[in-house]
């Protein structure tokens, strides 16, 4: 639907159907897109019994900003960058700027956005409400650490500004847009000199020769993340690709190249659109299997100090608009969970799974996490994070995460909300142990449940 013909905010509006970005599980709802802050108020007033919740560029993977035959809040119309500092390095603007968006403005400043996840094409109060993470986690956190201020919109229709080390800033960060609506938020930035990454590449062998390298090393870079084939078994079971990047000084430009002539130039290359209509059934386990050989093989053994552009380094996929499609009508699954340190031999049992498993995943990383974050419903907190998506017509595939799920739980670690579609809500409080604050504060502050999603009532968030 363009935003020439989302329909307005009367209760008769006619339904959308919405998906994650996963594309499973879809539900109909009334879309509405405010503009202004005062229209923000009159939709969330105007909900009706089935509640609201805020929507951004619809980047979670699951059902987290879906409400089936309620209310959901298309965020984007609320667009602009309201103050920048330059001398002290933040931004102050509306929850609906894309991160994409303030690279545009801020990278030519000097300035780049401190954590940012596979994708660029999130907005600020999505990053909020995710506390999403990037591969920097190790040494910055999670996006919320770096929000000293935002103000929220309640379940009243009125306005709080929320700062930083109080009960409704966790409950918020990480908390799936349940708490309210954020309409502005003061970013901290990371300086950079220019808008090129210098980055170090190396195979290794199996999931043990992974950690081991990340674990010696990871402390001198301040970006790292591990592509991991899960369709490798035997003595390659867990092979990897890690590539680890700082941001690139101006003299490591060549002089006289294009680079250096604009060193702060934001560089984003485009492909052509998947379409829609591949074929469910085109990553199949041999399709998946070939390309995990030829990424491992293609990549050096060990290669230092080369210069990659910003969007190339953290945002591949951002080249293929609507690369969701290339897994068919019937979507997929990405599956996240962390399990902490002193825990490896719990993810080296699911490394082994999944690939005893057969799962033809190609988009499959693994991260070292750092401090966790105050956001009570957090994904991140400290030890090994491994992402895989998996085609959702793979037969068997509920239960097999279901027993994913178990382990997981049973080792400590949580599955990561904002990716999730299928969590059994038993396992939840295990997974996240302030869920009884989170709801507490919930109850406080929208009684009626104004809030509410798909999964929030899936989980009895």
């Amino acid at each position: 639907m363009s935003a020439d013909t989302v329909p307005d905010t009367a209760p008769s509006t006619p339904l959308t159907s919405l998906t994650g970005w996963g594309r499973t599980a879809p539900t109909a709802a009334r879309l509405i897109r405010p503009r202004t802050y005062q229209e923000a108020v009159a939709a969330v007033r105007d909900c009706g019994a089935r509640g609201g919740i805020p929507r951004g560029l619809g980047r979670a993977y699951g059902d987290a900003a879906q409400n089936a035959g309620g209310a959901v809040l298309d965020m984007t119309g609320l667009d602009r960058i309201h103050a920048i500092d330059v001398t002290g390095g933040t931004v102050l603007c509306d929850a609906g700027v894309s991160l994409h968006r303030l690279m545009e403005v801020l990278l030519p400043l000097g300035w780049f956005v401190p954590v940012t996840p596979g994708t660029r094409h999130v907005t600020v109060g999505g990053a909020i409400g995710a506390d999403i993470h990037g591969k920097n986690h190790h040494v910055a956190g999670s996006f919320s650490r770096h929000v000293p201020a935002l103000e929220l919109l309640t379940a009243d229709g009125g306005i709080q500004t929320v700062g930083q080390d109080t009960p409704l800033f966790d409950a918020t960060a990480g908390g799936m847009g349940l708490t309210g609506v954020i309409l502005t938020a003061t970013l901290r930035l990371q300086p950079v000199e220019t808008s090129w990454m210098l980055v170090d590449t190396e195979r290794a062998d199996d999931l043990d020769d992974l950690m081991a390298r990340i674990t010696a090393t990871d402390h001198h870079y301040p970006y790292s993340v591990a592509w991991i084939d899960l369709l490798a078994r035997g003595s390659a079971t867990g092979r990897a690709v890690l590539t680890r990047g700082d941001h690139a000084p101006l003299e490591a430009l060549g002089r006289g190249t294009r680079a250096r002539r604009d060193p702060l130039a934001f560089r984003a290359t485009r492909l052509p659109t998947a379409p829609d209509v591949l074929p469910d059934g085109l990553l199949s386990r041999r399709t998946v299997g070939l390309f995990n050989e030829l990424w491992f093989r293609k990549a050096p053994r060990a290669r230092t100090g080369r210069l990659q552009t910003l969007s190339a380094f953290f945002h591949p996929l951002d080249g293929v608009p609507h690369w969701n499609r290339i897994y068919g009508r019937g979507g997929f699954v990405q599956y996240q969970f962390v399990v902490g340190h002193g825990q490896e031999e719990a993810l080296r049992r699911i490394v082994r799974r999944v690939a005893a498993r057969r799962c033809p995943s190609f988009l499959a990383v693994l991260k070292r996490f750092g401090d966790a974050s105050p956001g009570w419903l957090s994904f991140p907190v400290p030890g090994w994070t491994l992402a895989l998506d998996i085609p959702a017509g793979l037969p068997g595939l509920a239960a097999f995460l279901d027993g994913l799920d178990e382990e997981v739980a049973a080792a400590g670690g949580r599955v990561y909300l904002a990716k999730d579609s299928r969590l059994r809500p038993d396992l939840l409080a295990a997974m996240y142990p302030r869920l009884a604050d989170f709801r507490a504060v919930r109850a406080e502050l929208d009684p009626r449940g104004v809030f509410a999603s798909d999964l929030s009532r899936r989980l009895g968030l």
